[in-house]
């Protein structure tokens, strides 16, 4: 899978969507170094990606991950050696579950007939975070400062997003999905909305999902009011108040998307 060029949403602010899942990562260019938001799904991946920032600025990198699902930090090695910053929560994530979702993604893609993608999943290993944040931390890259946030759980109960006040950008990574529902597989449903809430009132002007194209903020506005609909619906679900067929029936989310969020605690 080759992805596209950078394509500037900020002054000095790139978004690369990517084909495969609809992934969008993100480049921020300061005038000492630049930062890489989110790697890709595996070292063939990561490697495309680095040389698509390198037809871009010459300048060092620094990495952030914005949660540790496969997708977003499996390609982290082709930027070695260089600073990764994630929650600090992330490290213990990926401990976890990165055999996990390797195994599962690799059969995925086996079944889809995507060998190659298979095979450099099957190849590939996140590697550990080793700037850990805890709810802010500032990066300075000559000239402007990004800000590294962890606002709240939601799509996990690590996630990071990335401000460029200056350009008024906001990389959200999975908390925010265009395209396509979001995901809850490892989410907090109950707490996403308030998550949200906090990004909004950074106050950006574009807002760039984890998956998709880049949104405004009145486009949150409204996912944030779908996912608050279905965090109400599994309150409901937990108080003995509905079913949870009768949940899935009232969400405003196909059934698979709200089984998944009626599933977690």
């Amino acid at each position: 899978m080759t992805g596209a060029e950078l394509r500037e949403v900020g002054p000095g602010v790139f978004v690369r969507r990517h084909a495969e899942l609809d992934l969008s990562v993100g480049l921020v260019v300061g005038a000492e170094s630049a930062l890489v938001i989110d790697t890709c799904g595996d070292r063939v991946q990561g490697a495309e990606l680095a040389a698509a920032v390198r037809r871009t600025t010459a300048l060092p990198w620094q990495v952030v991950i914005t949660h540790g699902h496969f997708d977003h930090c499996f390609g982290t090695s082709a930027f070695l050696p260089a600073p990764v910053w994630a929650h600090e929560r992330c490290p213990g994530f990926l401990a976890e579950t990165a055999d996990r979702q390797r195994a599962e993604w690799v059969e995925h893609y086996r079944r889809a007939g995507s060998d190659d993608v298979a095979d450099a999943l099957a190849g590939s290993a996140p590697d550990r975070p080793d700037h850990l944040v805890t709810d802010r931390v500032e990066v300075d890259l000559g000239g402007r400062t990004v800000e590294l946030r962890h606002l709240g759980r939601g799509h996990t109960d690590h996630d990071l997003v990335v401000a460029v006040p200056d350009a008024g950008v906001v990389f959200a990574g999975d908390l925010v999905e265009q395209g396509a529902p979001p995901d809850f597989e490892d989410a907090h449903p109950e707490h996403w909305p308030s998550t949200l809430d906090a990004l909004l009132a950074l106050g950006p002007g574009t807002v760039v999902p984890g998956h998709g194209a880049p949104v405004d903020p009145d486009f949150v506005r409204t996912q944030r009011a779908e996912i608050a609909e279905v965090a109400e619906l599994c309150r409901a679900v937990r108080l003995g108040a509905l079913s949870r067929e009768q949940a899935v029936h009232r969400s405003p989310y196909p059934a698979e998307t709200t089984r998944a969020a009626l599933s977690r605690p």
